[in-house]
């Protein structure tokens, strides 16, 4: 195993900060909103750089992170290549109106659209917005439209789609609900196979995943089940809004290959559509473009986001079926957005996707997540607490549980995640920090999205920080 250490920055910025963290905290905590997620931690972390896989803090200790701004960041911080696209597109178009054209939209679009026609086999557009909750917005719009206003959809239990109204409806949490009054529209939601969290353990995942499509489908049996009329032949719900790996919610849950084909055959019979949420899971996390590629299924419609600038201006947007979103169903000012399309963000992904189709990410991803994985494989071999393990390219999990294997364990991974930010992992004479992303149904799964130019050192690094954190937790 080779390790290879960064240089603890001497420095922790270009420019010294005019006031102290310390300041910074009082001013914070009087003038700032807690109502994102900063404050989950008591305390939370300050960083004042970064590069490549690491955060740095004002004392430079370099922190290994696995989560990546939330699989924002999959090509690295300060990525030179999309830093440069950025540099080079504010010398000449920063900005312009949404209702004026300019090439980077369309050559963007053009790109996503004849991707999405090779792997699918459907004539589609593009539509651009800012946030990945934004575009979950758009789809709603577009697929309400489509299905003559029809305003209920199916989603996952476990499920994610965001915190804005519309995304909430459709995202299983309660918790996201709770205080902003009546959902009338809120989806009914079913089951996601969790295999290792089953009780039939005597089927393979396989024969788990098609009973969960069988369950499903009875709804359809009959008009007392609630969703169809079998005389209209119509269903009361316009679509299934499906992450093809259930990220934040599930925690990197990843279905049997058979679960979606089977799945889509149930929603064509009775006319819904399926909306796939590649937000968190698109650009390569998995060794494809769109995860959902790996399940040999195509969607009617798919979200985007996140990681398309690699975490810089924020972009997003949705592919639909032409059918869907031609001018003449949904034409100029269906939905808008001041910064829908801006240029700053259209420029830097155009890199991104020039980037990965001069270099085989799909290889690189697979190969770099079986060696990820193995390593997983092997501190659960010596560390009972991890229950579950599992994998596809970089989108990876680890379950943590009670001595048993099994039971949830949501207060260790909790200390686990906290303790990794402490910046005090020792390896070679170094101090280190491990940044973590908790998930699940449980919020005990550690859930693995690291850059996809991580380094086979800086992965024998992740694997001996975490050895020492889960040592830890044990003696603790």
């Amino acid at each position: 195993m080779l390790l290879q250490f960064p240089a603890v920055r001497k420095t922790a910025s270009a420019q010294t900060p005019q006031l102290t963290e310390a300041e910074l905290r009082t001013l914070e905590a009087e003038y700032c909103s807690h109502g994102d997620t900063v404050h989950y931690a008591a305390d939370p972390k300050f960083f004042v750089n970064c590069e490549g896989s690491y955060l740095y803090d004002s004392a430079g200790t370099p922190f290994l992170d696995l989560q990546m701004w939330h699989s924002s960041v999959n090509f690295g911080y300060k990525n030179s290549r999309t830093d440069a696209a950025a540099r080079r597109q504010l010398d000449v178009l920063p900005q312009v109106g949404s209702q004026y054209l300019h090439a980077e939209k369309i050559e963007l679009a053009a790109h996503i659209a004849r991707h999405s026609q090779e792997k699918f086999g459907l004539k589609g557009r593009v539509h651009f917005n800012v946030g990945g909750a934004q575009a979950i917005e758009d789809s709603l719009k577009l697929v309400r439209n489509y299905a003559g206003g029809k305003s209920l959809m199916f989603a996952f239990e476990g499920g994610y789609h965001g915190r804005t109204l519309g995304a909430t409806s459709i995202t299983s949490s309660y918790r996201y609900r709770r205080k902003y009054g009546h959902f009338g529209d809120r989806a009914q939601f079913i089951e996601f196979p969790n295999h290792f969290r089953s009780a039939k353990k005597s089927q393979s995942k396989e024969e788990f995943a098609t009973e969960c499509v069988q369950k499903f489908a009875r709804l359809f049996e009959t008009e007392y089940n609630g969703v169809w009329d079998p005389r209209a032949g119509e269903a009361e719900y316009a679509a299934l809004y499906v992450e093809a790996i259930q990220g934040t919610g599930g925690g990197t849950l990843i279905p049997p290959k058979n679960f979606f084909k089977e799945l889509k055959q149930v929603l064509d019979q009775h006319g819904i559509l399926m909306v796939v949420d590649e937000i968190k899971m698109g650009m390569y996390r998995t060794g494809k473009m769109w995860a959902i590629e790996n399940f040999d299924v195509s969607p009617d419609v798919l979200v985007f986001g996140k990681a398309i600038t690699n975490g810089l201006n924020p972009l997003s947007g949705i592919w639909a079926r032409e059918e869907m979103i031609n001018p003449q169903i949904f034409p100029p000012g269906s939905t808008h957005s001041t910064f829908a399309s801006n240029p700053m963000g259209t420029a830097v992904a155009l890199e991104v996707l020039k980037m990965t189709a001069e270099e085989d990410y799909e290889s690189m991803v697979a190969e770099k997540g079986k060696y990820f994985l193995a390593g997983l494989q092997d501190l659960q071999q010596r560390h009972k607490i991890i229950g579950d393990v599992d994998g596809l390219g970089l989108a990876l999990r680890a379950e943590i549980c009670t001595e048993d294997g099994f039971t949830p364990d949501k207060a260790t991974m909790g200390w686990i995640a906290e303790e990794g930010m402490k910046g005090d992992l020792r390896v070679g004479g170094q101090n280190y920090g491990l940044v973590l992303d908790v998930g699940g149904w449980y919020k005990n799964v550690i859930t693995f999205a690291p850059a996809l130019t991580i380094s086979y050192a800086e992965m024998d690094l992740s694997f001996v920080l975490l050895d020492q954190l889960l040592t830890r937790a044990r003696v603790r």
